[in-house]
């Protein structure tokens, strides 16, 4: 690997890792489903909370301009990430 590229990929904090062809497709199809199954998380977890308030989320953040349920709403999200992030990691 050439000097820049991996100055490059270390100021990025990337992590270059030679994976063998042959497990190429079974890390795609893993990559995939842990997709596909945080994206299911994430619209559970919105939908428990759109269910769970009294008020529309959405008048509070683009109309009311509510900032602080905005902030709110992001923190749940983090949240959620790092826990299927934890998972994914085992």
């Amino acid at each position: 690997m050439p000097i820049e590229m991996h100055a490059f990929a270390s100021a990025f904090g990337l992590a270059l890792l030679a994976v063998p062809m042959k497990d190429l497709p079974e890390l795609i199809l893993e990559t995939l489903a842990f997709t596909v199954l945080g994206l299911i998380l994430f619209a559970i977890a919105f939908w428990i909370i759109t269910k769970g308030l009294p008020f529309s989320i959405r008048k509070e953040i683009e109309d009311d301009q509510n900032t602080a349920l905005g902030i709110i709403i992001a923190s749940i999200i983090i949240g959620i990430s790092l826990i299927v992030s934890a998972a994914i990691h085992g």
